[in-house]
């Protein structure tokens, strides 16, 4: 492990600068009341529609009956789906061994890895998507959690707090084990990004927004907004899960902009650093096709010092011209590429 780290302080700060991976932890929540519009604070505070979590939801109580899902022979129980000890396999073909931390973490303060970013490591718009992501980048973000170099904004959700005090207790066996399974994981397409004025009305939940039960229309705003299209598919933590996010009006066109060409000096081109295709170079992770939720926290948090680690120098100075509106373009254009 040891030559691992050694060998990432010789990487570029370029190269383990832009975008870093959050890898925080979901702990779930089913759809009772909702977040809407007037959630989001005024565009030089906190985007609340980024860090969401409203623990006055109500979660009905899990059940011991089996579900199923269209495309796997598996069956589980809300009950397990609740078990952050243990990862759902809905498709065990299509994917490596899982190592032990992966698959059912270590009692008590170790998740398992796979419960809340998915056996296929896709995460959700509430934490993030591990596949793919290189080694030496994965042990070092673990590295920035255990040192304190790397913090959340926003309200104090399960997802941050299941996250610190699992890695505080993982051994350098276990970051490997787990970094080296999500980074032999293939990504793939999971997320339809749509420009709109108006969007399904937003229902209740606790960490991710969803569709109210009631149906209707709600303005967007200023704001991204990413559903689960089936939010049991997702609940019942099926790496096949798919989400449609919808973005302002305009805004991949300037995202596009902006990350080609630096947008005449208020930022830099993504290319530099994570490649022509945005699907990162060695150590630097792959930003095209994430959660635009996701980039979009990660961006605050580096122009708000929530990323102060030796990595983090250069991304503070690619995010410090930055609009809140720039980094909602950035996420969506970032977002809808083929990753």
């Amino acid at each position: 492990m040891n030559f691992i780290l050694i060998s990432l302080k010789r990487i570029s700060l370029c190269a383990l600068g832009l975008l870093a991976v959050v890898i925080s932890i979901s702990a779930g929540g089913l759809t009772l009341r909702g977040v809407g519009l007037s959630a989001a604070l005024a565009s030089d505070g906190l985007p609340a529609w980024a860090f969401l979590w409203d623990p006055t939801v109500q979660v009905p109580s899990p059940t011991d009956t089996p579900n199923t899902l269209p495309g796997s022979n598996a069956a589980f129980s809300w009950k397990q789906a609740r078990d952050l000890f243990a990862a759902l396999d809905w498709h065990p073909d299509a994917h490596p061994a899982m190592p032990d931390i992966v698959a059912n973490g270590r009692k008590p303060d170790i998740r398992a890895c796979g419960a809340c970013h998915r056996v296929g490591g896709t995460g959700g718009p509430e934490n993030a998507s591990l596949a793919g992501l290189p080694v030496a980048y994965f042990v070092q973000q673990i590295a920035d959690f255990k040192s304190g170099a790397r913090t959340m904004s926003g309200p104090q959700r399960p997802s941050t707090q299941f996250m610190l005090a699992s890695v505080k207790s993982m051994t350098d066996t276990d970051i490997l084990a787990a970094a080296e399974y999500f980074a032999a994981l293939k990504r793939k397409p999971i997320i339809k990004v749509v420009e709109t004025e108006t969007i399904p009305k937003t229902g209740p939940s606790r960490l991710f927004y969803v569709r109210s039960p009631d149906g209707g229309v709600e303005p967007l705003g200023q704001r991204i907004v990413e559903m689960p299209d089936d939010v049991n598919q997702f609940e019942l933590r099926d790496s096949r899960a798919t989400f449609t996010a919808y973005v302002p009006i305009g805004s991949l066109a300037k995202g596009e902009a902006l990350a080609k060409t630096g947008g005449s000096g208020v930022t830099a081109a993504c290319a530099l650093c994570h490649g022509p295709d945005l699907k990162g170079v060695d150590a630097i992770p792959a930003i095209a096709g994430r959660s635009p939720t996701y980039i979009m926290r990660e961006l605050y948090e580096f122009q708000h010092g929530g990323r102060s680690g030796e990595a983090s120098a250069p991304m503070k100075q690619t995010v410090e011209k930055l609009s809140q509106d720039d980094m909602i373009a950035l996420a969506a254009y970032v977002s809808s590429l083929d990753p």
